[in-house]
C-alpha cells in the first residue's frame, strides 16, 4: 500500500461548494490589529442608512487620494496608511467603522493630530458612536490622568489577565468621543490589538443595544391604549349579545394595529438583544477583575443597561400577550356569532317547516274543491248522455239517472285525482319501475 500525499494543487480537481470560501473567510474578515505601545485610536462608527453605497463612495475616495487600491464592494475590511497613523475600515451589517490608529498626545484626552476626521472628511451616515481610546504606560503619569473622568461613572477594572488597566466614565468629551484610557502592565502587540478593539466595541455595540429604547417609550402608550381598547370589548361581550358582527370588527381592527406595531419594532428589538449580548461577550472577552472601592465596567454596564433592556423585552411580550388575547378573543366572538347564525338558521327551518305545513293543507283543500269542481263538469256532462237516452226511450228518467251517477263521477275523479298526487310524489328515479 502506498502513502498518499496532498500537493497544493491536491484539492482543485474537486467541486468546491460555492459558500466554502465565505464561511471559511468569515473567521478572518476583521482580525484584530497588531498595536506596537503606546499608541491611541480614534473610532468613529456610522449608520449605513442606505446600505453602505455612500460608505463606498467615501472610502473609494480616501484611499484613491492616498494611492491606494479601493476596496472591492463585498469588501468586509479595508487599511491604508495615513498621516503618521494607520486608517482601518471595516462593514458590519447596519453601520461600518473608521478606525485611526496614531501616536499619543503628550497628556491624555488632549486633541489628536493626523487623524482623517477633519474638514475634509466626508461622513458615510449618521455617526452613532465614537471613541478616543488611548493605550499608555501604567506609570506615574498614567495613573495622573485617572483624574480626568467623572467620578460620578468612573469605571476601573484590570483587564487581560492583570497585563492592563482600564478606565472610562462612558462620556463623551468636547469632540463628542467617549474617553478611554488603557493603562500598559506589558501587553504584546497582539493582546494589546484585541483588548483594545474589544473596548472600543463594548462603547459601540452598548450604543447601538439602547437604540430600542426610545422606540419602546414610542411604543408603549400604543400599546398600552390597545390594552384598552382590548378591556372594552371584552366587557361589552360580557353583555348581553348584542353587535357582534361589529364587536368582530372592532377586534380585527385592533389585532391588525398590534401586529403593524409588532412588525415595526421587531428588527429593532431582535438588534438590541444581539448586541446586548455581544457587550456581555465582550466583557467577558477582556478578563475583567474587579478592583475593591473601584465599580467594574459589567457591574456598571449591567446597572445602567439592564433597566432598558428589560422595557425593550417587556414592551416586546405586552405585544405578543395582546396580540394573543385578542386572537382569543376574536375566536369567542366568532363562535357567538356561529351560535347565533344556528339559532337563526333553527328558526328559518322551523318556520319554513310551518310555511310547509301551511301550504300541505292549503294544498289538500284545493284538491277536495278540485275533486268537487271536476265531479261537477263531469256529471253535468252525464246529464246530458242521460237526457239523450232518456229522449231515444229509455225507461229511466234522465234526472234520477244524472243523481245516481253523482257519487260514481265523484269516487272515479278522487281516484284520478289522487293517482296523480301520488306520482307527482314519486322520486325521480322511481318513475321508470
Amino acid at each position: 500500500m502506498t502513502a498518499t500525499t496532498f500537493g497544493q494543487q491536491a484539492l482543485a480537481r474537486f467541486d468546491h461548494d460555492s459558500r466554502r470560501a465565505e464561511v471559511l473567510g468569515e473567521l478572518h474578515a476583521r482580525p484584530f490589529p497588531l498595536i506596537e505601545l503606546p499608541k491611541t485610536l480614534v473610532v468613529l462608527a456610522f449608520m449605513n442608512e442606505d446600505h453602505g453605497a455612500r460608505d463606498h463612495e467615501v472610502l473609494t475616495k480616501m484611499s484613491v487620494k492616498r494611492g491606494v487600491p479601493p476596496p472591492a464592494r463585498d469588501a468586509r475590511t479595508h487599511s491604508f496608511a495615513f498621516g503618521h497613523g494607520r486608517l482601518r475600515w471595516e462593514r458590519h451589517t447596519e453601520f461600518c467603522t473608521y478606525c485611526w490608529e496614531g501616536p499619543v498626545p503628550e497628556r491624555f484626552g488632549e486633541p489628536v493630530a493626523g487623524h482623517p476626521f477633519g474638514a475634509d472628511f466626508e461622513a458615510p451616515g449618521p455617526l452613532i458612536a465614537g471613541v478616543h481610546l488611548e493605550i499608555r504606560p501604567n506609570d506615574p503619569a498614567g495613573q495622573a490622568a485617572l483624574a480626568s473622568f467623572d467620578r460620578t461613572s468612573f469605571c476601573y477594572s484590570v483587564m487581560e489577565s492583570g497585563l492592563a488597566h482600564a478606565a472610562t466614565d462612558f462620556r463623551q468629551d468636547g469632540d463628542g468621543l467617549t474617553r478611554i484610557l488603557v493603562l500598559d502592565e506589558g501587553l504584546p502587540p497582539a493582546r494589546a490589538g484585541a483588548l483594545a478593539m474589544r473596548l472600543v466595541e463594548i462603547e459601540i455595540y452598548r450604543t447601538l443595544a439602547l437604540l430600542g429604547l426610545p422606540l419602546a417609550h414610542a411604543v408603549g402608550p400604543q400599546v398600552q391604549a390597545l390594552e384598552g381598547r382590548l378591556v372594552q370589548i371584552t366587557e361589552e361581550m360580557k353583555g348581553e349579545p348584542g353587535d357582534s358582527r361589529g364587536l368582530l370588527k372592532e377586534i380585527t381592527l385592533a389585532a391588525a394595529e398590534v401586529e403593524a406595531s409588532a412588525a415595526s419594532v421587531l428588527y429593532r428589538f431582535g438588534a438590541s438583544r444581539a448586541y446586548d449580548e455581544i457587550v456581555r461577550e465582550r466583557l467577558a472577552g477582556v478578563g475583567e477583575q474587579a478592583l475593591a472601592g473601584q465599580e467594574s465596567w459589567s457591574a456598571f454596564l449591567k446597572r445602567r443597561m439592564a433597566p432598558a433592556m428589560r422595557t425593550c423585552r417587556a414592551v416586546e411580550e405586552r405585544q405578543a400577550n395582546l396580540s394573543e388575547k385578542l386572537a382569543r378573543a376574536a375566536n369567542l366572538l366568532r363562535t357567538r356569532i356561529d351560535v347565533e347564525l344556528e339559532h337563526q338558521n333553527r328558526d328559518l327551518l322551523a318556520s319554513m317547516n310551518r310555511r310547509a305545513q301551511l301550504q300541505l293543507r292549503l294544498q289538500q283543500t284545493v284538491e277536495g274543491l278540485s275533486v268537487a269542481a271536476i265531479g261537477y263538469y263531469v256529471v253535468g256532462l252525464f246529464g246530458y248522455v242521460a237526457k239523450g237516452l232518456e229522449h231515444e226511450g229509455l225507461p229511466v228518467s234522465a234526472t234520477l239517472l244524472t243523481a245516481a251517477f253523482v257519487p260514481f263521477a265523484l269516487v272515479l275523479v278522487w281516484m284520478v285525482v289522487e293517482r296523480i298526487r301520488r306520482h307527482h310524489g314519486r322520486p325521480a328515479g322511481d318513475d321508470e319501475h
